[in-house]
């Protein structure tokens, strides 16, 4: 992304100042939810500095995650009407299936894109959509590996539904993997978020399902690699 202009009167940063610019402009910040789990190797790392193998398996432990609970920023199109990806990731599905049932949203299959996270990928979750949320549910449910089709029914997942201003609902579906084992969702039912908007997190792979309404033609195919927060998935009726 290219860098904004100077604005006239900015002290120029030269030497360690604009070293440490482009640093912060190169490296995502790190999820709150990440902090733990990097802390943790990093004391190890002190207390065993004098061990050269304890202290380098150590660094190495809190580098992979920081990489892990890494929190880029990202720029959703300002375009009205459309729903970018939930998740960084591969689309694994595109199709019609009906909503969870804990939503008590029908019977009816509407289109729906599966998006699965492997360890690699940025795995906070942002907004589909601007909009209010009207209602979340969590379930408890089996750990099958989430690029399988049935994950979506019968392994643990956390679901929001989302309304837009125009009446629209938009359905997100966090759903936990093989090794995944907790899910976190910092929305609340009430809450107005914004398109981009981080609201979640799962840890360690896993997939996220975002349902559409009927009638809305998906923009992406199978195998299709998306940017959270960027990607659009879909453009809904007007």
């Amino acid at each position: 992304m290219a860098r904004r202009p100077t604005p006239p009167g900015t002290p120029d940063r030269t030497g360690v100042g604009h070293l440490a610019d482009l640093v912060r402009d190169a490296v995502p910040p790190l999820h709150p939810a990440g902090l733990p789990f990097v802390a943790a190797p990093l004391a190890v790392a002190v207390l065993g500095r004098r061990r050269t193998w304890v202290r380098r398996a150590a660094l190495t432990a809190a580098a992979a995650c920081a990489a892990f609970f890494r929190h880029p920023h990202r720029v959703p199109p300002n375009r009205p009407g459309v729903v970018v990806a939930p998740a960084d990731g591969q689309v694994a599905l595109v199709d019609t299936a009906v909503p969870p049932a804990e939503l008590n949203l029908g019977d009816v299959a509407v289109p729906r894109v599966s998006i699965f996270l492997s360890v690699l990928d940025v795995h906070v979750q942002r907004t589909p959509v601007s909009g209010t949320v009207r209602e979340i549910a969590y379930r408890r449910g089996q750990f099958r590996s989430a690029d399988l089709p049935e994950a979506s029914a019968v392994n643990e997942r956390n679901s929001m539904i989302l309304e837009t201003a125009s009446g629209q609902l938009i359905t997100v579906v966090q759903i936990a993997g093989l090794l995944a084992r907790r899910i976190v969702c910092e929305a609340k039912t009430g809450d107005a978020l914004t398109i981009g908007d981080t609201y979640g997190l799962i840890r360690f792979g896993s997939r996220v399902d975002t349902y559409f309404p009927a009638g809305t033609r998906p923009l992406v195919e199978p195998g299709q690699r998306t940017t959270g927060g960027e990607t659009v998935l879909a453009e809904l009726l007007s």
